[in-house]
């Protein structure tokens, strides 16, 4: 069984619709996806919809926190996406991040690179606006040769000329909010030193005592060594360990499948989720 449990789509910050995800996901090979856009569940129908014969899907959602100034994410599964405090929460997340969109925009144009905010819009095709389209559309202005690009310090890289900041989740209630909402939470890259997001054994130690369920250890943002302190620091804490390809489909090569979950790690997920159940495709 092939399980991938990280991946966007154009819900979010990813480059192709819901319906395309699931559908390359099976082409890919994959027996069960999870669709985790960056703080709402608005593919998930989509994505339901066009769900082909072969694959299961594992409703999800990646949450935007920030500790002590740095972002994490927090990988939330199988939760019940009415939950009032976690839907509240969402909202609070998505207006964060426009408004956040918006400041950047008029940055950059007081930079010289010519974005307007409706570029960026029309490039989330109404999802949340995030940095990606941002980066997308200085792609577009010529400022920039690839999106990569962008998240540097001279433009909208943590601490750069045109980087905003905005109102995350602190990852220990993050943890909470999903477990309340019957969901299972996974942190999500933690390890990621070439994205400046390391996230401290310390602090994912009192997120394992929090209801934390695993880390994301294998990871392409993850080298060896970054995996097996992962894999070994998880033993020392009771977590498990995920796999997942964290793809954005042109954004990063559409690479579904490219790193994977073992399967008793997805059943144990399953078990320990009561907001909801992967769904599984009624097409032959």
């Amino acid at each position: 069984m092939r399980i991938d449990l990280h991946s966007h789509s154009s819900a979010s910050d990813g480059t192709q619709p819901p319906a395309d995800v699931v559908r390359r996901a099976r082409e890919r090979g994959l027996d069960v996806l999870a669709l985790t856009d960056h703080d709402t569940v608005a593919g998930h129908s989509a994505a339901i919809e066009a769900l082909p014969g072969g694959l299961t899907l594992v409703p999800g959602m990646e949450l935007s926190c920030r500790r002590a100034g740095q972002s994490i994410h927090l990988l939330a599964y199988l939760f019940d996406p009415a939950e009032p405090e976690l839907e509240a929460e969402c909202v609070r997340i998505r207006e964060a991040r426009e408004l956040r969109g918006r400041l950047t925009v008029e940055r950059l144009a007081e930079l010289g690179v010519p974005v307007t905010w409706e570029q960026v819009s029309e490039l989330a095709a109404g999802g949340p606006v995030g940095r990606p389209h941002i980066a997308r559309a200085m792609v577009a202005a010529g400022a920039i040769a690839t999106p990569e690009l962008a998240f540097t310090p001279e433009w909208i890289g943590s601490g750069g000329r045109a980087y905003v900041t905005r109102y995350a989740l602190n990852p220990e209630r993050a943890v909470r909010l999903v477990r309340a909402a019957g969901g299972v939470p996974v942190l999500a890259h933690p390890k990621a030193a070439k994205r400046g997001k390391v996230v401290p054994d310390e602090w994912i130690a009192e997120l394992a005592a929090a209801g934390l369920f695993g880390v994301e250890a294998d990871h392409l943002d993850h080298d060896a060594d970054a995996r097996a302190h992962l894999r070994r620091l998880a033993a020392e804490l009771g977590l498990t360990v995920t796999g997942s390809s964290d793809d954005h489909g042109e954004l990063t090569g559409h690479r579904l499948g490219c790193e994977t979950t073992a399967a008793e790690v997805y059943e144990r997920l399953i078990a320990e989720a009561t907001g909801a159940t992967p769904i599984m495709s009624q097409s032959p």
